[in-house]
């Protein structure tokens, strides 16, 4: 006897993403090469990276330049001369600072000793007490050994091996040319260097035009307007970011300098230079240079006055160029993660040494800058950049996946310090309701997840019944501008004074059957009485066909359909319209969240008033109760 065969319910499946095509494999291969070609060409390709760099500097020298009259030629010529005077000078100020130091350094020779001898009882001499006391308590409690038998009488030890015969190594006398080679041989390499960065400066600045056109032909041409735009913020961007930067690190060196002069640390100009150009390394340039001054600070004083005092200056001045510069030159941050700057700074210090340590911040910040605008780079932005990599809403909607509703709630209290409750549920909560929506559609929520997730929901939205009213101009709305200029409405309508209710004026907010409606209705039950309208709340299913439950809206002189399917007018809900309307035909009809749409002729019925945000319900609610103004255009055209 077979047993009949119950229907099994097929189960909700969420299929995996697709494989990775040609395109992901070929983007791999290019990353590759690409890392590959600058490590094995980082001779050829420093030069002309310092030389990039160093015409975004003299960009706005020759462009204020030119403004005075001067052409085109005798600007870069001057404006690069101004940068090899600079250099050379740096340069010679550095070598004679060291020679200094060098000549200098036997007078510090006992003061170094007594230093390392003080540090060495300090450290070292108490770790051989502490081992030496530990080495006799040992030999205390251990046994003695016997001793060993003596040697026989006429045997000696033979000697393991011959004794070395001193050997002494003289050179000869190197010629005058091996001399010179000696002494120059240090200096070629970065003077070789300085003059190639220099004339491919030249030829950049020169070329500036010209550049910028292949650059639009090679990667935009198809879209002008675009790829221009593109390369003109850019290169503006880069360009004041590298000047304010330039700035303060040289007008921290000179306080470092000028402070260390005051101080008496010797050496004072080199480490003002030292700070100046380590300051471009994050985070840790500055404190390069701090450890550098400190050390010989120490070492030439028999006191820690002076190291001390050391440490002082560059905690000051690190904070306030930091903290207090900084921000008011170009905001609080350079527009990278403090991650993304600590990785990129050990991913080109590998690639190209000390010149890559200095310049990892640059070109980092040049890839991320063009990633905004640049497709095939803009996972470059998301990742190395600081701005947030999910909007608020999917920030929300991540953290109810997560079943973390502490987040939520916290993230929910920092965005209302700075933005009134109602747009906080028309931005963040309705966009992340949509989310969850979606995906509940796709049948990726098991019960228990989806019954939890209206829990949570639930306990946000009453978490923030006594939330402070903010006024709303104080922050602009967190979505997009619409087609044509102009902002999404702000919600004003909080901020002005109602005006008394009519008599018996209440409002009943009946959720659909999605699968959020019911927290939707909750967010605007809470508004509405926000407002002293008295709300109460109804079901989907106290309006069925049949159903003898629905004595709470036929006395309501406004209902209230509160649905994220409003926008796909379900079946459902027009029938829930229907029938609210033959039950309470003089009522006042909101519906929302998402506007009611007209599909193949069917208008909305008359006197129903289709809405798409909580801000728009509460102001039709509003008008409705109290009849005393004249809805706004936005709104009137909906309701006409």
């Amino acid at each position: 006897m077979k047993l009949p065969l119950t229907p099994q319910r097929p189960s909700n499946r969420v299929y995996p993403p697709g494989v990775p095509g040609l395109l992901g494999l070929t983007s791999t291969i290019t990353a590759v090469v690409v890392v590959c070609g600058l490590y094995f060409g980082r001779e050829v390709l420093m030069p002309i990276t310092l030389a990039v760099l160093l015409s975004f500097l003299l960009a706005p020298l020759v462009s204020v330049l030119r403004r005075l009259r001067f052409g085109q030629l005798p600007s870069i010529f001057v404006a690069v001369l101004v940068a090899l005077i600079t250099l050379m000078g740096i340069g010679t100020l550095i070598a004679a600072q060291i020679a200094q130091l060098a000549n200098a350094l036997p007078q510090y020779q006992e003061a170094i000793e007594l230093k390392i001898e003080t540090v060495q009882e300090k450290t070292v001499g108490r770790a051989d007490a502490l081992l030496a006391r530990a080495a006799g308590a040992l030999a205390r409690v251990t046994p003695e050994r016997p001793p060993n038998p003596p040697h026989e009488a006429g045997r000696t030890t033979k000697p393991s091996a011959n004794t070395p015969l001193p050997v002494e190594v003289h050179e000869p006398m190197p010629s005058p040319l091996q001399l010179a080679q000696r002494v120059f041989s240090p200096v070629v390499g970065p003077i070789e260097t300085m003059l190639i960065v220099l004339v491919v400066t030249i030829f950049i600045l020169l070329q500036r035009e010209d550049l910028r056109d292949r650059l639009i032909r090679l990667f935009g041409s198809r879209d002008l307007h675009r790829t221009t735009t593109a390369i003109n913020d850019a290169a503006n961007r880069l360009s004041r970011y590298f000047v304010a930067q330039l700035g303060v690190n040289v007008g921290a060196g000179s306080l470092i300098a000028i402070g260390l002069a005051i101080i008496g640390v010797p050496g004072a100009l080199m480490f003002g230079v030292l700070t100046a150009l380590l300051r471009f390394v994050p985070y840790i340039g500055t404190w390069i240079a701090a450890l550098l001054a400190v050390i010989l600070a120490a070492a030439i004083q028999p006191q820690w006055s002076m190291a001390v005092a050391t440490i002082i200056l560059f905690v000051v001045v690190d904070v306030v160029a930091g903290q207090v510069v900084e921000p008011l030159l170009y905001g609080h941050s350079s527009g990278l993660s403090p991650l993304a700057v600590v990785v990129a700074a050990i991913f080109w210090s590998w690639l190209w040494g000390p010149v890559g340590l200095v310049l990892s911040t640059p070109l980092t910040l040049c890839l991320v800058t063009l990633g905004r605008y640049a497709e095939r780079l803009k996972f470059l932005t998301v990742l190395l950049g600081d701005q947030p990599a999910l909007t608020p809403a999917q920030n929300l909607y991540q953290r109810l996946l997560a079943d973390d509703p502490l987040e939520a709630v916290a993230q929910a209290d920092r965005l209302l310090k700075e933005m009134p409750l109602v747009q906080y549920y028309d931005d963040v909560a309705r966009e992340g309701l949509r989310l969850a929506r979606n995906d509940a559609l796709r049948g990726v929520f098991a019960p228990d997840q989806l019954a939890r997730m209206n829990e949570t929901l639930l306990d946000i939205v009453e978490n923030l019944e006594q939330t402070p009213e903010v006024p709303p101009a104080s922050q602009p709305s967190l979505q997009p501008p619409q087609p044509g200029g102009e902002a999404p409405a702000v919600h004003e309508v909080v901020a002005q004074q109602d005006a008394p209710l009519l008599p018996g004026m209440r409002v009943v907010c009946i959720a659909g059957r999605g699968a959020f409606d019911d927290v939707a209705s909750a967010i605007a039950a809470q508004l509405l009485s926000r407002r002293g309208l008295p709300v109460s709340a109804a079901q989907y299913a106290q309006l069925r066909k049949g159903s003898i439950d629905s004595a709470g809206i036929e006395n309501a002189p406004i209902l209230c359909i509160v649905t994220l399917d409003a926008s796909e007018a379900s079946p459902y809900l027009r029938n829930l319209v229907r029938r609210i309307r033959e039950r309470a035909p003089g009522a006042s009809l909101v519906v929302g969240i998402g506007g009611l749409s007209e599909r193949e002729g069917e208008g909305t019925p008359t006197g129903t008033v289709n809405v798409n945000s909580f801000a728009d319900l509460v102001e039709h609610c509003m008008h409705a109760a109290t009849n005393a103004a004249p809805l706004p255009p936005r709104l009137a055209e909906q309701t006409g």
